[in-house]
């Protein structure tokens, strides 16, 4: 009997091993989803090959699709897409290609996060879509939607999304954080929002996406990862190589209040599992909110150095790179090369979109209603295509409500007096400029000059804030936010030697990729009486 009781035990003990071993791995298969209901059939064969994270292991399939990860009480699992195949989408567009696994659910926060997920299934299974794979393919990206209000939703939703309800020859899209503003119950809305876009739509996580109630950098997501998933993560499309990753730290490690550019030991080490499998003649493109540069525009040391050496150090092996931030409100080019921590030859760039919100839904309002919003540098607010051809890319910044080629403004006095030596001059802010960049002027039918580029304040925005300190009564809409220096102005003086009348001005702009920009205004010289 005793003999009896003792194998039972044994047994029982074996049973509950063996429950809590499984509880600390998860399996499953990346599998072919022929019929599209999201389930493994018989008839649908497994993917090899294919890579599965845990959020920092990472690991292929094998031969029949199958995959095996460890994971602890707070971890999502998800399938890094590969170029020949498509996941599937929910109602609102969102991505499906993870599995939530937290068995306890989030902790107790102001905004919810993650109800209790319980025991793993025994398996796991990631659906993939097989389709024809592309060299060459356009995605959107959007700066900071951030609305704090449901109105502010109305306002995107109007002001940005309207104008791209339907779009075609866009693979998917992309927001580079801050999908709200800090009322993270906002989330809903903003995904209701971008759903008439008709295209697959990923996020970034942005600072004010972020629970404030937690003493942990690992727990500050945890509302972002109800509402869309994991906070960094990869996926790849054509020769392109995508990394997504939250890169704000909070509470801010120097032990300062609010948050910090950076990474965790843990992302650190899933973007080195992650490259490990992918081929080096990729391009890596790297999307998260905060930007890389040494300084910003108020003058702050926005992300950890060292993180970024770090991060400069995984990629050393990879000769074709570009990263993305937003965060900033204005729109700037950043170019790395080996004075700056690039450890490899030729330069990495670093492009700061601009924002759809522009600068916080500011400004007058436009004839439907919705605030101008002129971001602080001058730029238009707008967003940007990202075009691909095999591991080569060129950006193209549409500002909202205007025709594509509308890339830059003129601003030049409307009248200036005839031979009268003047310290005016003209100025064009070129809102995709960088030092890789030339802007020539030509009065009339003149020959064309040279303009040089300076960082100052964009002249337009800055008697846009003066409007409004100086007005006498109340203006319609809300104060703009005070002027920032620009990286994209172009200046050169202004003719007054010229006969009595109305001159053009006529400006050129040849970006870095050889392509030509031209817009004209005009002045007009005038003698005192």
């Amino acid at each position: 009997m005793k003999k009896i009781i003792s194998l039972l035990v044994i047994s029982l003990f074996i049973g509950l091993l063996s429950e809590i071993l499984a509880q600390t791995m998860v399996k499953g298969f990346v599998f072919e989803d022929l019929n599209k209901n999201n389930t493994r059939e018989k008839n649908e064969k497994g993917v090899p090959n294919v890579a599965v994270s845990n959020g920092m292991e990472v690991t292929l399939t094998g031969a029949k699709g199958a995959y095996e990860l460890p994971v602890g009480n707070d971890n999502i699992i998800f399938v890094i897409k590969p170029s020949d195949y498509a996941v599937p989408v929910n109602e609102y567009n969102q991505p499906q290609f993870f599995y939530i696994y937290k068995p306890k659910g989030s902790p107790e926060l102001k905004y919810a996060g993650t109800p209790p997920t319980g025991k793993l299934p025994k398996s796991v299974d990631f659906p993939l879509i097989p389709i024809t794979p592309k060299e060459n393919f356009k995605m959107l990206l959007f700066g900071d939607p951030q609305p704090y209000t449901e109105e502010e939703v109305d306002f995107f939703s109007r002001g940005i999304v309207s104008e791209l309800v339907g779009v075609q020859d866009v693979d998917f899209g992309l927001s580079i954080g801050d999908l709200v503003g800090d009322n993270l119950d906002l989330h809903p809305l903003y995904i209701k929002a971008v759903q008439p876009v008709g295209i697959p739509w990923y996020n970034v996580m942005g600072n004010h996406d972020r629970n404030y109630d937690v003493d942990a950098d690992s727990l500050s997501d945890e509302t972002f990862e109800k509402n869309f998933g994991p906070a960094t993560y990869s996926f790849n499309h054509g020769m392109v190589h995508f990394i997504i990753l939250d890169n704000i730290l909070y509470p801010d490690p120097r032990g300062r209040k609010g948050y910090w550019g950076g990474f965790r030991k843990d992302q650190l080490e899933f973007i080195k599992n992650d490259l490990s499998f992918v081929p080096k003649d990729r391009l890596v493109v790297l999307a998260f909110h905060i930007p890389i540069s040494e300084l910003d525009v108020d003058g702050e040391d926005p992300f950890r150095d060292d993180d970024r050496t770090k991060l400069f150090e995984l990629l050393k092996d990879f000769p074709h790179t570009l990263s993305i931030s937003a965060h900033t409100h204005t729109q700037r080019q950043d170019f790395f090369d080996s004075e700056n921590g690039w450890p490899q030859q030729g330069r990495h760039h670093h492009f700061n979109v601009g924002t759809t919100s522009g600068s916080w839904y500011t400004g007058r309002l436009n004839a439907e209603g919705v605030p101008v919003s002129t971001m602080r540098d001058g730029t238009l607010k707008g967003y940007a295509f990202l075009s691909f051809n095999k591991n080569q890319y060129l950006i193209d910044y549409k500002v909202a409500g205007k025709p594509a080629d509308y890339q830059f403004e003129i601003y030049a006095p409307k009248v200036v007096e005839q031979n009268k030596s003047t310290s005016a001059g003209i100025a064009a802010n070129f809102f995709m400029g960088s030092e890789y960049d030339t802007l020539y002027c030509r009065i009339d039918s003149s020959d064309w000059r040279r303009m040089y580029r300076v960082n100052t304040f964009d002249p337009s925005y800055f008697r846009t804030v003066l409007e409004w300190d100086s007005a006498e009564e109340l203006l319609d809409g809300s104060r703009p936010s005070n002027p920032v220096e620009c990286t994209h102005i172009w200046f050169t003086y202004i003719p007054t030697n010229l006969e009595l009348g109305k001159h053009i001005i006529e400006v050129k702009a040849r970006d870095m990729y050889g392509r030509t920009f031209t817009r004209k205004s005009s002045y007009r010289i005038a003698v005192r009486p």
